[in-house]
């Protein structure tokens, strides 16, 4: 029998503060939430859907034991494909008021197309890319 991976699920973050997290990435990608861990209700997990990408969410010591081995705030770096041009995508950080910390840059898609890329950050730190194949 075969067993080949097929892509990332989702990826996790842990983040200082649930709610300006979440709002960021509703207000710039118009996220939704797709599955919420809240007992007592207290948001402790959310996880969003970004396009084809579910990114979940963790509040800074939120108790949970099923996670990384040092969950750190603003610790990932991670990247997601654009489907418009770069120009587009800078649009959209310029229209939000988000600080673009490097690009537009020549970079390789993980299929090994040619692209360009922008980087930023979300308000905890993670640096962000947004990639954009030609």
């Amino acid at each position: 029998m075969s067993h080949q991976v097929v892509g990332i699920d989702h990826v996790v973050i842990t983040v200082a503060d649930m709610e300006i997290a979440c709002a960021f990435y509703e207000r710039l990608f118009e996220a939704k939430a797709v599955f919420q861990y809240a007992p007592d209700d207290k948001v402790l997990v959310r996880q969003i859907a970004i396009g084809k990408t579910v990114l979940s969410i963790h509040q800074a010591g939120n108790g949970i034991a099923l996670v990384a081995k040092r969950p750190t705030v603003g610790a990932a770096d991670f990247c997601w494909r654009w489907a418009g041009s770069i120009e587009s995508a800078l649009a959209l950080l310029t229209e939000h008021g988000i600080e673009v910390v490097d690009g537009p840059s020549p970079r390789r898609t993980a299929d090994g197309l040619l692209s360009d890329s922008v980087y930023f950050r979300d308000p905890d730190g993670n640096l962000l890319e947004l990639m954009a194949a030609h």
